[in-house]
């Protein structure tokens, strides 16, 4: 008989989220408010956040028979952890908004982030293949929901069934993937299977079912060819919901990708050239398609899915004279913390700006600066970032921290490419930032009282955004050695 010990402390993060996710929807059921199941899951994230961090070396869920762990939390898990729940907490201050306006039911609104947040914060500490796959799920199955829940909008439900179907297609591939790894190793936890790899050369079932595993945590990220549900999705959800998507979301397939490299570490001459070509059609793709955009949303969709090229590159170039371990991992959860700043910054004043003006196209954003001139230094600030140009210093240093890897490791064609993706991408960063200067054709949209309406919690979500933004450019080990901390 297997038993298994259950240390609920190292398990307190996500046990902690998903109590808070049915408190949200009972407080929100009681009160008929939604505001309060934004501060219970506000409340939430604060209280998480702690017990992550003391749960650093903790184990669970571990088999009498051969003591392998499902739940194993490292300074990395726990890192990762953390960015997950302060994003969300600045996505649910965005969201804020629509929630005391009716725009989006805050009950179930609250729950179904906090559910999926739960997923995204179990993900960083899975320790085998069956785990892993269902958090990834339970971060995934209600996302989707989400995205449906805009009332008042068609394109919403349309949306949201196109990620389901994309998410299906990747998950079964991916478990087609285990099947064939286990019936190769005859193992599903991390450790046994890293043990197989280091002990014998990956065979052709191997390859395939690593390959496989491998589309889900694609989908996760909007990696090119699996990003075909982000710009629509992105488009047809609210604006907090697509800044979750692009953030939350990408974060618990960073995790999974991060998990499934470091364990096959000893197969990357076999994975590492798929996943280099991955990045690198994805960054190109992605800044490319950009510069057609003109939905500042959809715009900022396309932005992310070549983000994520970037923050791929460092395993990607795991070759040769570089070896997976710290400083790969570094670099990814660098990367990963200051796009995330960014990131959100950039959805939030996306958020401000069309509650107060109705501005959709990124076009209209001319004249910005002398209606709003903070919401338009903000986004200049954290378009400059995101392209890696002075004062937004914390974006060029992550990209040289991320580019140093694959020119140690030699692979010279995929710095290339990454260098050409860069300037690209200056094109339309540039151009949205130059708008918000000029001399506006038409004077700003009045606010109505519906609009202001809960609008200042968008613009303290803007500003935690710009302190992190900025404290990482002054301070930039804050990001870059944010592993280490923990």
């Amino acid at each position: 008989m297997t038993i298994q010990s259950i240390d609920l402390m190292a398990l307190a993060p996500t046990l902690v989220v998903a109590l808070g996710a049915l408190v949200a929807l009972i407080a929100e059921l009681v009160t008929r408010r939604g505001q309060v199941a934004v501060g219970v899951g506000l409340v939430t994230v604060a209280v998480a956040v702690p017990f992550a961090v003391a749960a650093s070396g903790e184990q669970t869920l571990c088999s009498g028979v051969d003591s392998a762990c499902s739940y194993v939390v490292t300074p990395l898990s726990v890192a990762l952890q953390v960015i997950v729940l302060v994003s969300t907490a600045v996505v649910l201050l965005m969201a804020s908004a629509d929630i005391a306006d009716r725009r989006v039911p805050g009950g179930e609104f609250v729950f179904l982030m906090l559910c999926s947040v739960s997923g995204a914060v179990l993900i960083p500490a899975t320790n085998d293949l069956v785990t892993l796959i269902v958090a990834l799920e339970v971060v995934s199955l209600p996302t989707f929901a989400l995205v449906a829940l805009r009332q008042g909008e068609s394109r919403a439900a349309e949306a949201a069934l196109k990620a389901f179907i994309f998410s299906i297609a990747s998950v079964a591939v991916s478990l087609y993937g285990i099947a064939l790894l286990y019936g190769t190793t005859g193992a599903v936890s991390f450790d046994q299977l890293a043990a197989a790899a280091q002990a014998s050369d990956p065979t052709p079932l191997a390859t395939a079912g690593l390959v496989m595993l491998l589309a889900v945590v694609a989908f996760k990220i909007a990696a090119i060819p699996f990003h075909g549900w982000a710009p629509d999705t992105y488009q047809g959800a609210t604006v907090p919901v697509a800044a979750y998507l692009s953030v939350v979301s990408k974060a618990a397939g960073f995790s999974a990708l991060l998990l499934i490299t470091g364990t096959f570490a000893a197969w990357s001459e076999m994975w590492a050239p798929v996943v280099a070509v991955l990045a690198g059609v994805t960054m190109l793709g992605g800044n490319l398609v950009a510069l057609r955009q003109r939905l500042a949303v959809r715009l900022l969709a396309w932005s992310s899915i070549a983000q994520a090229g970037y923050i791929v590159v460092p395993l990607a170039a795991v070759a040769g004279s570089v070896a997976w371990g710290p400083d790969v991992a570094n670099a990814v959860v660098g990367y990963l913390v200051a796009y995330a700043a960014m990131n959100l910054g950039a959805f939030a004043v996306v958020a401000v700006v069309a509650r107060r003006t109705g501005i959709v196209e990124w076009g209209d954003y001319r004249g910005l600066a002398r209606r709003s001139p903070g919401l338009a230094v903000a986004l200049a600030f954290f378009l400059a970032s995101l392209a890696g140009l002075p004062p937004g210093l914390i974006g060029l240093l992550v990209k040289v921290r991320v580019l140093v890897v694959p020119v140690e490791s030699g692979v010279w064609w995929l710095a290339a490419v990454m260098a050409v993706a860069t300037v690209i991408g200056l094109a339309y960063y540039l151009a949205w930032a130059a708008q918000l200067f000029r001399q506006p054709d038409v004077d700003e949209r009045p606010v109505t009282a519906e609009q202001a309406t809960g609008s200042w919690t968008a613009v303290v979500s803007v500003a935690a955004c710009l302190a992190l933004t900025v404290a990482f450019s002054v301070a930039p080990s804050l990001a870059l050695g944010l592993v280490d901390r923990f």
